[in-house]
């Protein structure tokens, strides 16, 4: 993955995140291989950073589920 198509994936995840719930069409395991399949190309440390927020966020999303 390029640098560019990284940024823009990183993006719109920092949207959608923000906006899913747990009653959305898209289940949240489609948004959890979005953001793993970040996590293993992020290179630079701010990308990392950012990858790493997107995680917390979809977790504490499946942590909610599971209740």
């Amino acid at each position: 993955m390029n640098h560019y198509q990284l940024e823009t994936d990183i993006q719109h995840l920092e949207q959608v995140l923000t906006h899913i719930s747990l009653n959305d069409r898209i289940p949240l395991s489609y948004w959890r291989k979005r953001v793993d399949s970040l996590t293993s190309v992020a290179s630079v440390p701010s990308q990392r950073s950012r990858v790493k927020k997107l995680n917390e966020a979809l977790r504490a999303l499946e942590v909610r589920a599971q209740t």
